[in-house]
């Protein structure tokens, strides 16, 4: 059900304006090199979320790696496969190396003599803690909060700016009961409002779900609708008919519990929740809402980020 958008919508820049001045092609659709000016509101933001930080949650930073038999464990493959990046190099002798270098001199295909490694990208930042909880035993009776973030890829090229092949996530975690996921994403969906009101940007907060993979995947996707497993901040960055996700409020249920063998204290499988921050789409609805020029933000959004 859409609802109107909360704050006044003032007339959106161009995205393509946006990307001359603050973004830098690299020649594949969805990567791009970001200017000192994209940076400084990318900090911004990032103090600004740190300022929500709950006292408890323990601070992790990921690489833009992680285990492939680790996302296998943890269903992405079944999932998003269609999203999904792995790390191949070149093996064997420095014979079999040579001859991929010597059939790209003769403008052959060096790929064929690629193969997967034990890596895969990170599509998402949590997917790192669910092992990590896993190796440590019981969750407390408190549960568990973890703040975490990394630089992320999904294949997905496209030549709009707001759909990145390579982009950031800033994501809170928590594990326990159901009952305080619940009563954390509640929190967190209010805290959102608060931070996109701060940020002067026009949003609504509406159901949404996960873009799974094939014809399973839109069961999967209208049980997630039917259960109000995840939610979506919407901006509008293109305009209020085509908005943009920039935050999503998620309830793992027991997926990750049961995929992990996590466990409370009283011996029930633990639930997983968290609350996804696309950095790089927020910092374009900033641009896109409030122009390139930070001297003539409000000076309300411009205190919030301190820029």
């Amino acid at each position: 059900m859409n609802v109107a958008f909360k704050q006044p919508a003032p007339s959106v820049r161009s995205l393509d304006a946006i990307a001359e001045a603050l973004l830098l092609p690299s020649g594949i659709d969805g990567v791009y090199a970001r200017t000192a000016v994209f940076e400084r509101a990318v900090n911004g933001l990032t103090a600004l979320i740190s300022r929500y930080r709950e006292p408890d949650a323990e601070v992790l930073r990921f690489p833009p790696v992680m285990s492939r038999r680790q996302l296998e464990k943890s269903g992405y493959l079944q999932s998003f496969p269609h999203f999904l990046g792995c790390v191949s190099c070149l093996n064997g002798a420095e014979a079999d190396i040579r001859a991929s270098v010597e059939r790209y001199e003769t403008g052959d295909d060096w790929t064929s003599g690629l193969a997967a490694a034990d890596l895969v990208l990170s599509p998402a930042a949590c997917y790192p803690v669910y092992p990590l909880v896993a190796s440590r035993g019981h969750v407390p009776a408190g549960g568990l909060i973890f703040d975490v973030a990394c630089d992320c890829f999904r294949r997905e090229p496209s030549k709009m700016l707001d759909r990145l092949q390579s982009f950031r996530m800033r994501e809170y975690v928590r594990v326990g009961t159901p009952e305080q996921i619940q009563d954390f994403r509640g929190r967190w969906m209010q805290r959102a409002e608060s931070i996109a009101c701060q940020l002067g940007l026009p949003f609504r907060i509406e159901q949404a779900s996960d873009p799974f993979f094939g014809r399973g995947g839109k069961l999967m996707a209208m049980s997630q609708v039917e259960q109000e497993l995840k939610f979506e901040l919407l901006v509008a960055l293109h305009s209020q008919d085509q908005p943009t996700a920039c935050m999503s409020f998620n309830c793992h249920r027991d997926h990750f519990g049961t995929a992990w063998n996590l466990r409370t204290e009283a011996g029930e499988t633990a639930h997983t929740g968290c609350v996804a921050f696309g950095i790089d789409r927020l910092a374009l609805a900033l641009f896109a809402t409030h122009g390139i020029e930070f001297a003539q933000w409000p000076t309300r959004v411009r205190q919030a980020l301190t820029v």
